[in-house]
């Protein structure tokens, strides 16, 4: 088919065309005047993802981003937040609704309290801002003032629940964590005991450093082996009257380039310098008795310590075993512990978690009032309906025009068969018009050809 062909179809069925489009007008703009119009209000709220939690210092970010929005935006739509809503407007006590409610269908099996609050779900929407962290709240009702009153509710009661939820399941957390402190706190105390009573019955202690009473004092017997240094013989002091000695040689060595041998005061030196070298060997004589002294003192302390801390490490390798089952205990002492402390501040987290009045959301102002109702759009409803009325009535005329094919013009009948159009004789009702019979353009014209005709 031609688009020619298209175009005298629709031309001859155009009756038919009309009216699918002037139906679907029609029946859009009584449904119109029939369903009463609708308003929709938006109210706002600021999701905590790039916030801190108060409490937790937590920022929610990667694959949790995806999970938190879809469970918000589910949470506005949830029972909790509709049942309280409905709540705020009055409607369990609404007569209307009540009669409304006792004649429902006999397959709605569902209690009042969620049947009104499915009134709400059903004509609210959340959606998150494109490129934003902000949660979008739509309500639909039949006026804007509803509408604007019912999205500021939803909204409070968003934010209310949120919290309320939020605390309920830190407090949950907090009551189990608080159960598991306490087992860890009696396992903590059992494993004491066992260590205390270890330590009485088998006579070792353990200090706060992890080492036994025997090993901590041979580790300082150790230490004071070490600090206590043997005196190096030789290695004297000078003594005062020394000292004087090299400065009278001194002053000899200087006075004897400009005197002779003989004068008196370089004998005066010399004589000085005999009686301070006599005073000098008795002092270095002195010295070497202390030195000699306090080197067998050394000795004989460092010979005593060798011999405490070999006694002290017999004594620590004796009670080897007990010592490392004392360590063991202690192990175990310490796990318990970290255990509990670690068990208790997470409940102490969440009990201030479940105190907390932050439920990271925020409200951005109030809900916005619509100007113009989202139902009817006449914008949208009148070429919607023509351009649906149009669609309808081509797919009709095509769907006749194959179920009673008719021939319109020599395109047609070529179409339907083999044949090759000769000529045209016009209806009578062209004759009686006086109009000319169709012709066929002369590059269209086709002549017939001569067929042999077979033998009797």
């Amino acid at each position: 088919m031609s688009i020619i062909q298209f175009f005298r179809i629709i031309w001859a069925r155009r009756m038919m065309v009309l009216a699918a489009t002037v139906s679907c007008l029609v029946g859009a703009l009584l449904l119109t005047v029939i369903l009463p119009a609708r308003y929709d209000s938006n109210a706002r709220v600021l999701l905590g993802l790039l916030k801190p939690d108060p409490v937790t210092g937590m920022v929610i970010s990667g694959p949790a981003t995806g999970a938190y929005v879809a469970t918000q935006t589910e949470l506005v739509t949830d029972f909790n937040v509709a049942g309280q809503v409905a709540d705020a407007l009055g409607w369990p006590t609404d007569p209307n609704l009540i009669a409304q409610y006792h004649g429902r269908g006999g397959g709605d099996h569902r209690d009042f309290e969620h049947w009104i609050a499915q009134r709400v779900i059903d004509n609210t929407k959340a959606k998150l801002v494109e490129g934003s962290n902000i949660l979008e709240i739509t309500f639909t009702a039949p006026n804007p003032t509803d509408a604007k009153a019912v999205a500021e509710i939803l909204q409070k009661a968003y934010l209310q629940v949120s919290l309320r939820l939020r605390r309920d399941d830190a407090r949950s957390n907090a009551d189990w964590y608080d159960q598991q402190a306490e087992k860890a706190r009696v396992q903590l105390n059992a494993a004491e005991d066992a260590r205390t009573a270890y330590e009485r019955d088998n006579g070792v202690l353990m200090q706060d450093d992890k080492l036994d009473v025997e090993s901590a004092r041979l580790q300082t017997l150790v230490q004071q082996g070490v600090a206590t240094m043997p005196v190096i013989p030789g290695a004297e002091q000078a003594s005062p009257s020394t000292i004087e000695l090299a400065q009278i040689d001194a002053q000899i060595a200087q006075q004897s380039k400009i005197l002779g041998p003989n004068h008196p005061d370089l004998q005066a030196l010399k004589e000085r310098r005999a009686a301070t070298a006599a005073l000098a060997a008795k002092d270095l004589a002195a010295q070497r008795r202390a030195t000699g002294a306090a080197a067998g003192a050394t000795s004989a302390g460092a010979s005593a310590l060798n011999r405490a801390v070999e006694a002290q490490k017999s004594r620590v390798i004796a009670q080897r075993d007990k010592q490392e089952k004392l360590k063991q205990l202690q192990t175990e002492v310490d796990l318990r512990r970290d255990q509990y402390d670690k068990t208790a501040a997470h409940a102490a987290e969440l009990r201030q978690e479940a105190a907390a009045t932050d439920s990271g959301l925020t409200a951005l102002g109030p809900a916005t009032t619509p100007k113009s109702p989202s139902f009817p759009n006449y914008l949208l409803i009148i070429p919607g309906s023509i351009a649906l009325g149009l669609a309808v009535g081509v797919l009709v005329s095509l769907l006749a025009e194959l179920l009673g094919r008719r021939v319109r013009s020599i395109a047609d009948a070529e179409s339907v068969a083999d044949i090759h159009v000769i000529a045209v004789i016009p209806s009578p009702a062209q004759v009686r018009a006086g109009s000319p019979a169709p012709t066929r353009p002369w590059w269209r014209i086709q002549w017939p050809t001569r067929r042999k005709m077979a033998p009797a």
